[in-house]
C-alpha cells in the first residue's frame, strides 16, 4: 500500500474534521510547506475572515505537520477525505472530481511527491479573494466575522488567527494584521478584542 500524508497548516491541525479523524495513524510535526502561504482568502466558513492559502505572490514558507494515513487507506479515498473536510461535507457519498476549468472557489487536492518515505502527501490549494491585503482591510474583516453568527460560534477570523499563532506559524502580514485588530478594537489581546467585539453586539 502507498503511504500517504496530509500536510496541514491553519486550521486542519487542531480540527481535522470527525471524517478524517478517523484515518489519521501519526502526526509529524515540525515540517515546512514546500510553498508560500499567507492570509489571502475571506473564508465563508468564518464570516467571510480572513484564512490562510498558497500563494504565488508574498507570503512565506511556514510550520506545518504531516497528518499519516492508515494504511488501508488509498490515494483516491484520501483525496476524497480531504476535500469532504475543506469543502466541510457531510455526506459519505460525495466525490473528489478535479474541475476542468477551476474557478477561484474550487477546493482542489494537490499532490506532493518529494516528502521523503512518503508516496503521496496531499494539500488543498483554493484562489485568493481579498485583492487589497493591507493589514487594516485584514483586521477589518476579522473583526466583522466576530460580528457574524459564525463568530458567536468562535468560528471567525480572529478565533482563526488565535490558533495559527498557537500552532507558531507566522507569515510576513502576521503580526501587523494581528495589531491591526487590537488597534482598531483598544484591546491588548486577540482575546480581548473578540470578547469585546461579542459584547457590543449581544
Amino acid at each position: 500500500m502507498a503511504k500517504i500524508g496530509i500536510l496541514a497548516f491553519g486550521s486542519l491541525i487542531e480540527d481535522p474534521g470527525d471524517e478524517l479523524s478517523q484515518h489519521i495513524a501519526e502526526t509529524i510535526p515540525n515540517v515546512s510547506t514546500p510553498f508560500s502561504i499567507e492570509f489571502a482568502r475571506k473564508s465563508k466558513t468564518r464570516g467571510n475572515g480572513p484564512t490562510l492559502i498558497p500563494v504565488k505572490d508574498g507570503g512565506q514558507s511556514v510550520n506545518a505537520q504531516i497528518l499519516v494515513l492508515k494504511d488501508d487507506v488509498e490515494i483516491e479515498t484520501a483525496k476524497d477525505l480531504l476535500w469532504r473536510r475543506e469543502t466541510r461535507r457531510e455526506e459519505k457519498d460525495s466525490h473528489y472530481s478535479p474541475p476542468a476549468n477551476p474557478g477561484v472557489n474550487n477546493v482542489i487536492v494537490e499532490s506532493n511527491t518529494d516528502f521523503d518515505d512518503f508516496d503521496y502527501v496531499l494539500y488543498t490549494t483554493i484562489g485568493s479573494n481579498i485583492e487589497d491585503r493591507d493589514p487594516k482591510n485584514l483586521a477589518k474583516l476579522a473583526i466583522d466575522s466576530v460580528k457574524t453568527p459564525y463568530g458567536e460560534r468562535g468560528k471567525d477570523g480572529i478565533n482563526y488567527l488565535i490558533s495559527v499563532k498557537r500552532q507558531g506559524i507566522s507569515t510576513p502580514l502576521m503580526s501587523d494584521y494581528e495589531e491591526e485588530i487590537l488597534k482598531q478594537t483598544g484591546t491588548e489581546s486577540l482575546e480581548d478584542a473578540w470578547d469585546k467585539i461579542r459584547r457590543e453586539i449581544d
